[in-house]
Order: structure tokens, then C-alpha cells, then sequence
């Protein structure tokens, strides 16, 4: 009797541990982990590193952020942290690495998770600390047991230690491209050099491939994220809208676009804002944010916030003084034209590049139609003369990066769009301000135009749309 009270007891504590790292981010971020061990073999251990903290000046280093695919895979967002994955034990098979707790070292820097704060973050419930990695790492290759004598009796790690025994186990780290032999090897990269020194008859694989094509579809719980970033990030830029007027500067812009990242919950920006007026609007990634705005400008904002690590991107082009002029409009519908045959495009099934294809054709019809270029139509497409005026691609994937990875092409095809796929619609129209082989009235106007798609199963659906696009609401909106 008293065995089986024991019994009972020791499972309702474990329910409710684990009842502590349950939650719909663990219950998905334990999916993904899963969805790459599918594609791991039983012989793999894989492993993961947290991004490195970087020196901004002197002694100050950068604000911290993940590893995206750490981030990705195991949500913790703090530095020396190293995921381990192994399908081929019984039952540990997703095992992390987390600094130890050092009180003198928190009292300047922060609070560094627990072993049980770190599993309520990530759902992983076995948890060691970083310096125990190496032991952790000798152990497996030696063929002996790692963490409680009780993992030994179970014969945890059997699948990997037959591995090891007839030269079969694999490390699997996040290689991606190798460098040139003139660049410095990445830490992959060294780890494999170092490992095939020390572990005899250890193949190494890549799995940059695996994580890039998981990464590419997002899940239901990403894409609610990525839904709230686009309505901070969308509320940013009507902040910015409320700013612009002439006599003010690009940068303070740019500070009531930032100060409304954070004051709705977001962590930073997703990547460094561009806020061009005038001719610095033609330059596709301006930066200073330093430039007087004049009446008669054009005001290029591009901009989006990081809401727990994931990014929209949006861009929108407005005049400063709520009024665009005849040549400034003329310009903005065929951007806006443009975009809205992209968007036409979007669905399942569909390549990527029909999107960018039916911009340009919208693009080029739109510089004939105004005498920037001469036709006819399929002549222009065909030579490219668009392309002085509208350089890029129409579009690029979205995620947990702005520029996030995954396939643009497939066996030298363009990559078939699939339900849960997320990537930007922006045409874009630059004319140099010393372009000569156009009328004045066209020079210095820089104009682009972005939005977010995320592909549902019956189409499109936009995540920015809670911000005005159209030039008659950008006026109204400017107006009010």
C-alpha cells in the first residue's frame, strides 16, 4: 500500500513540473525540435550554440541577441547556452546547457536563468550546466554515461554508444556554406576540426539545410507573433507619419517610430531603420537619419520592430507636408500598382518569382505610360531598362530575421509558395538625383512601398494591412 501511495505521489509531482514548462511557446518550440529530429538520424547528436556577445567599444558590448536558430529551436535568449539534440536515446533526447548561477557576476550584469527557470523557458526538462559540456561530449564518444547512475542502468544513450562502436555516429552542427580560405573559420566549423582530431571515425553533418527548410513555414504560434508584431510595427510608422512635417529632422522620426516598439512590449527594432527624405530617399539602405526635412519632400520610412524576436518589415513613402505633388503621385500609383499585381499573384502552388515578375511588368508599363522610358512594353522588359529605376527583387522571406532563410530555388526553379510561408511585397521606384536622361521633375523622388504576406491555405492573407497604403488615406491619414 505504502509503495503504490509513493507511487502516486511521485506522479503528481511530475505532472506538476511539468505543468510549470507547459504552455503553448514550450509546446511549440518541443514540435520544432521534433520536426528536426524526424530528419536526424538515430546515430546523430546534434548541437546548437547561443549567439556570442559582440564588443561595440572598448569594454561596452552590443545589446545581446540570440542565435536565431537557438532561439528558434529552444527560446532562451541568453549567451553561453548550447542545445543538444539525440532521436536515438529513449528518453533524453533534447538536453540543454546553461550558464551556472554566479551571484558576483549577476550582481553587474543580471539575472542568470536556473536550471528550472531555463526549463520552464525552453520545455526541456534535462538541464546541465556549459561547463559540464565537454565532460558531456567526452562521455558520449567515450561510450560512457552521462548525468544520474540510473541513466546508465536504462541504457539512455545505447542507439549512439553502437554507433560510436562501429564508426557510424554523426555530429550534426549548423555548418552552412564554408568560408573562403582567407576568412577565419566559424565556430561549426572549428568544433568539426577539432572533434575529427580527438573522436576517431565521426562523420559530420550539416544541418543548416534542415533548420533553414523548417524555418521557412512557420507554425500557427509564430504566426500569431509575427501578426503582433506587424500591428506594433504598423502603429510605429503612423507614429513616425504624426512626427514628419518640414523644419523637423529624419531622426526624430525615427525616435517616435523606436519609442513605439517599446512602449508596446516589443524588444527592439528587427533591423536598423532607414528614414530618407528628399534625395536620400533614392538610397535604398540610408542610415544617418540626419537631414533637415524640407517642404516638398518625400519621406521613405522603412521599418520594423523585433516582438520576441521575430520581425515584419514595412515601408512607406509620404510627404512631409501632407500633400504629394503631381510628379510625386504619378510616381507612387505605378509603385503601388505594382505592388497590388504582386499581391495578386500570391497562393499556393504559385512560384516565388511570379510576384516579382508581374511587379516589373506593372513597373515597366507604368515608366512608358509617364515617358521614362520609351517602349514598347515587351522591348524594355526584355533589354531590362527598368532596372535603373527599380534594382531589387520584389521580395524577400520573413521570420525570426528580416532577410530569414530558406530556398529561393529548388533543382534550378524557382521555390513553390506553401501555406505558412511569409515573405515581403516591395516595389520600388528610385530616380538619382543627377539622372539627367530624365526630366527635372522626376530626379530625387525615391519611393517604395512594403508589405508582409503570409500564405494561407486558399491564398494570402497581409499582416501589415492595419497601416494605410494608399495615397489619398496617406493624405487623409497626414491631414488628420
Amino acid at each position: 500500500m505504502s509503495i503504490r501511495i509513493f507511487g502516486a505521489a511521485v506522479a503528481v509531482l511530475l505532472s506538476c513540473a511539468q505543468a510549470l514548462w507547459a504552455g503553448p511557446l514550450q509546446d511549440d518550440l518541443k514540435a520544432r525540435r521534433a520536426r528536426v529530429m524526424e530528419r536526424l538520424t538515430p546515430q546523430s547528436l546534434a548541437i546548437v550554440w547561443s549567439a556570442p556577445t559582440r564588443v561595440y567599444s572598448g569594454d561596452v558590448d552590443y545589446e545581446y541577441r540570440q542565435d536565431s536558430n537557438l532561439l528558434y529551436l529552444a527560446g532562451v535568449t541568453q549567451p553561453d547556452t548550447i542545445l543538444v539534440l539525440m532521436p536515438g536515446n529513449k528518453t533524453q533526447r533534447e538536453i540543454l546547457f546553461v550558464s551556472e548561477p554566479n551571484p558576483r557576476r549577476e550582481h553587474w550584469n543580471g539575472h542568470i536563468l536556473t536550471k528550472a527557470e531555463a526549463t520552464a523557458e525552453s520545455g526541456i526538462a534535462n538541464v546541465y550546466y556549459t561547463g559540464q559540456f565537454e565532460s558531456f561530449l567526452t562521455a558520449m564518444f567515450g561510450q560512457s554515461s552521462f548525468g544520474s547512475p540510473r541513466l546508465a542502468e536504462t541504457q539512455e544513450y545505447a542507439t549512439f554508444f553502437a554507433a560510436v562502436a562501429a564508426g557510424k555516429a554523426s555530429l550534426a552542427l549548423p555548418l552552412g556554406a564554408p568560408p573562403p580560405p582567407s576568412a577565419p573559420l566559424t565556430q561549426p566549423f572549428q568544433f568539426a576540426n577539432q572533434a575529427r582530431e580527438r573522436f576517431f571515425n565521426v562523420g559530420v553533418t550539416d544541418t543548416i539545410g534542415i533548420l533553414s527548410d523548417l524555418r521557412q513555414v512557420k507554425t500557427p504560434y509564430e504566426l500569431q507573433v509575427m501578426e503582433q508584431s506587424g500591428l506594433i510595427s504598423s502603429d510605429a510608422h503612423k507614429a513616425g507619419m504624426r512626427t514628419a512635417r518640414p523644419g523637423r529632422f529624419e531622426y526624430e522620426v525615427e525616435a517616435a517610430i523606436e519609442h513605439t516598439y517599446l512602449s508596446r512590449g516589443a524588444m527592439s527594432w528587427g533591423y536598423p531603420s532607414i528614414v530618407g527624405s528628399g534625395p536620400n530617399a533614392t538610397t535604398l539602405h540610408y542610415n544617418a537619419s540626419s537631414r533637415k526635412m524640407e517642404d516638398g519632400d518625400l519621406l521613405l520610412v522603412d521599418a520594423a520592430g523585433n516582438f520576441q524576436g521575430y520581425t515584419v518589415d514595412i515601408t512607406r513613402t509620404y510627404p512631409v507636408n501632407g500633400r504629394y505633388s503631381a510628379p510625386q503621385r504619378a510616381l507612387y500609383e505605378i509603385v503601388l500598382e505594382a505592388q497590388l499585381a504582386a499581391i495578386d499573384q500570391v497562393r499556393p502552388g504559385r512560384s516565388f518569382m511570379a510576384a516579382h515578375d508581374a511587379a516589373v511588368r506593372a513597373v515597366t508599363r507604368g515608366l512608358i505610360k509617364v515617358g521614362i522610358l520609351k517602349g514598347p512594353l515587351e522591348s524594355d522588359l526584355r533589354e531590362g531598362r527598368y532596372k535603373p529605376y527599380f534594382m531589387h527583387k520584389t521580395g524577400h522571406w520573413l521570420g525570426l530575421d528580416v532577410h530569414d532563410v530558406g530556398d529561393y530555388r529548388i533543382d534550378g526553379e524557382s521555390r513553390l509558395l506553401e501555406a505558412g510561408m511569409v515573405f515581403t511585397i516591395e516595389p520600388g521606384l528610385y530616380v538619382a538625383p543627377d539622372d539627367k536622361t530624365v526630366p527635372a521633375k522626376w530626379r530625387g523622388i525615391g519611393i517604395r512601398t512594403e508589405d508582409d504576406i503570409v500564405i494561407t491555405a486558399d491564398g494570402h492573407r497581409i499582416l501589415t494591412d492595419a497601416l494605410v497604403r494608399d495615397a489619398d488615406e496617406i493624405e487623409a491619414f497626414m491631414a488628420g
